[in-house]
């Protein structure tokens, strides 16, 4: 059976935040690694000055895990019902919306990716444009930095 484009971006988005959560672990290994040499090394300030960036990437490293966490978190709760009538469908979390500008897809901020051919902006329901998105229609419009936005499809 042929996968739908919306089926084919969920995956995508899946795969990138995992490739994203392996990048974050890798790095912080590698920090973890480089403080307990570091240790292990010269003493004095040059000693202290090392330390203390490690601790600083370290920090950066442990903000962004739980970044990635909290998105795949985010992520794997969104129903993307496929059930409901497509007539009076509205737009909510998990709605791939192509309108006359672009497609949105309405979960996690992933910026732009490519679908069969297509591309796709991956943004969350916080982002300026999912909230004017949210809750409408088919043949809506909405206003977005003076360019008028018309809903075409909702899936």
């Amino acid at each position: 059976m042929m996968k739908t484009t919306k089926e084919l971006l969920i995956s995508k988005c899946q795969e990138l935040l995992n490739q994203r959560l392996y990048q974050v672990q890798k790095a912080i290994a590698t920090i973890e690694e480089s403080f307990a040499s570091e240790t292990k090394s010269s003493a004095g300030d040059k000693h202290e000055t090392g330390r203390a960036m490690l601790q600083l990437e370290r920090e950066k490293a442990g903000n962004r895990l739980r970044e990635i966490e909290n998105m795949l978190h985010a992520f794997s709760r969104i129903n993307y019902d496929k059930s409901s009538e497509e007539k009076n469908q509205k737009v909510k979390v998990g709605s791939l919306i192509k309108t006359n500008l672009a497609s949105y897809f309405i979960a996690v901020s992933l910026g732009q990716l490519t679908v069969q051919n297509e591309d796709i902006y991956c943004i969350s329901a916080q982002s300026p444009i999912g909230q004017l998105l949210l809750g409408k229609t088919i043949n809506d419009d909405v206003s977005f930095q003076s360019s008028k936005i018309k809903i075409l499809e909702i899936h």
